[in-house]
C-alpha cells in the first residue's frame, strides 16, 4: 500500500528520533566504558580528580598489579576453564534435548518443554540455599565440577527454548532422506541436522558465554572456601573490597577492563554470526 502524504513526514520524524534515542544509549553505554579504560592508566589524585582529565602518562604498571598481585590471571584462568567446558556442555545437552522435543512426538512432549520454560521464570537466587546443599552433599562444593554441572543447569532453559523453536523450522525432508540412506537417529542429528543450525547454535554460545562470564552469585555460593579457584567475578569484587583500605583504584579498573576485553572482542568476533542468527530464528 503506497503512503500518503501525511505518513511520509511522520515516518521521517520517527526515524529521527529513533537514532537520537539510540545515538543517547550508545553515549551513555561508551562513555562509562572510556571513563574506565582511562581510569586504568591514572594514578588515584587523577581518578578522583576531574572526570573528564586524561592520565598524565601511560601507567601499564597498574595492570601488571591487577594481574599479578590481585591475582586477576588466576581468576582469568579459572573463568576460561569454567567457561569453556560448561558453555560446551549446555550447548550438547541443550541441543540434543530440543532437537528431541521439537523434532519427536512422544508421551510427555509438552510437559518437559514447559519445564524447561518454566525454568527461565525462576529467578536462581530462590533456590541458593537448597542448591548449596545438593552440591554439598555430592561433595562437589569449591570444586570445578560443582560449577560446572550448576552453570550447564542454569543455563538450559533458555538453550532448549531457543534451539527447539528453531529446530523445529529445519525441513523434514532432509532428515528423512538421510534416514533413508542408512543413517541412524544419532548420526543424523549431529551430521545433518545439527549444521543446519550453526546460526542459532552460535547466538545461543556466544549468549551462555556472555552470561556465564558474568555470573557472580552462583561461584560465590559455590566456590566461597576455594580462593584458588575464584572466578574473575569475584576476584574483582575482593579487589574492590581491598582497594578501598589500601587505596589502589587503578588496579581495580584495570581489572574491570581485563575482564571487560575479553567479551568484548568475541562480541566484536561474531557479531554477524550473533545478529544472523537471531534474524534466521525472527523470519523462520
Amino acid at each position: 500500500m503506497a503512503l500518503t502524504r501525511e505518513d511520509r513526514p511522520r515516518q521521517g520524524v520517527l526515524s529521527r528520533l529513533s537514532h537520537v534515542a539510540l545515538f543517547v544509549w550508545a553515549l551513555l553505554i561508551l562513555l562509562p566504558l572510556l571513563w574506565t579504560f582511562l581510569a586504568s592508566f591514572k594514578n588515584n589524585t587523577e581518578i578522583f580528580g576531574d572526570p573528564l582529565q586524561f592520565p598524565g602518562a601511560l601507567r601499564f604498571d597498574n595492570w601488571v598489579r591487577a594481574w599479578d598481585t590481585a591475582h586477576i590471571g588466576r581468576y582469568m584462568f579459572n573463568t576460561v576453564v569454567i567457561v569453556a567446558l560448561s558453555t560446551f556442555g549446555t550447548m550438547l545437552f541443550g541441543s540434543m534435548a530440543a532437537y528431541v522435543l521439537a523434532r519427536y512426538t512422544f508421551f510427555g512432549n509438552r510437559f518437559i518443554y514447559y519445564l524447561f520454560v518454566a525454568g527461565m521464570a525462576f529467578p536462581v537466587f530462590l533456590a541458593l540455599s537448597t542448591l548449596f546443599g545438593v552440591v554439598k552433599q555430592l561433595g562437589l562444593l569449591d570444586t570445578y565440577t560443582g560449577v560446572i554441572l550448576v552453570y550447564i543447569a542454569y543455563s538450559l532453559p533458555f538453550t532448549v527454548f531457543f534451539m527447539a523453536a528453531f529446530f523445529r523450522t529445519l525441513p523434514d525432508a532432509v532428515a528423512e532422506a538421510a534416514m533413508i540412506d542408512g543413517a541412524s537417529h544419532t548420526r543424523t542429528f549431529f551430521q545433518v541436522m545439527l549444521p543446519m543450525a550453526r546460526p542459532g547454535l552460535i547466538s545461543i554460545t556466544i549468549f551462555n558465554v556472555l552470561g556465564q562470564w558474568n555470573q557472580y552469585l552462583l561461584p560465590l555460593v559455590l566456590l566461597a572456601g576455594a580462593k584458588d579457584k575464584w572466578v574473575i567475578t569475584q576476584g574483582i569484587a575482593n579487589i574492590s573490597i581491598i582497594a578501598g583500605y589500601q587505596a589502589d583504584w587503578p588496579a581495580l579498573f584495570a581489572a574491570l577492563n581485563l575482564a571487560i576485553i575479553p567479551v568484548l572482542i568475541i562480541y566484536i568476533i561474531f557479531q554477524r554470526q550473533i545478529q544472523s542468527g537471531l534474524g534466521a530464528g525472527a523470519l523462520k
